[in-house]
């Protein structure tokens, strides 16, 4: 059975929230779905995936949060060949870069030679019912992805 890691970094909760839900996608399409947090993980573990994929907020004026910058370093340094990535997170609307940390570990991983399996999703502050269709539909994307 495939397996789709996700990582993710979550200040007040909603990004944990995104997270769940895709990983609860991935168990409904019967793919094993490991789900950590970002600090308690290494970048290297992607390389045990099918599916790889990253859940993250953006901070402030568009900067990638304190805790996953190791992460996002790490990752760039990887040959993710023949895997398939996505990635999805949060931010606020009203800040010119809206969730602009997705939109950075999106070219991060296209530096490690993985397949973009779906388009970025970003969730406005919290999940909303239009939300969880689009995530659901993100995690469908990701392992029609490995076919």
């Amino acid at each position: 059975m495939a397996l789709a890691k996700i990582v993710y970094a979550s200040l007040t909760g909603n990004t944990e929230e995104i997270a769940d839900v895709v990983a609860e996608a991935f168990e409904n399409l019967n793919i094993d779905v490991s789900v950590d947090e970002c600090t308690q993980v290494e970048a290297t573990e992607f390389e045990e995936a099918d599916i790889c994929v990253v859940a993250t907020y953006t901070y402030g004026e568009g900067e990638l949060p304190e805790e996953i910058i190791d992460f996002y370093e790490e990752l760039q340094e990887l040959d993710l060949t023949g895997k398939i990535y996505g990635v999805c997170g949060s931010g606020d609307t009203f800040y010119d870069d809206f969730a602009k940390s997705v939109d950075d570990f999106d070219q991060a991983f296209k530096k490690t030679g993985a397949t973009k399996g779906a388009e970025v999703v970003k969730v406005d502050l919290n999940v909303e019912a239009q939300d969880i269709d689009n995530l659901e539909e993100f995690a469908k994307k990701l392992v029609a992805a490995l076919n």
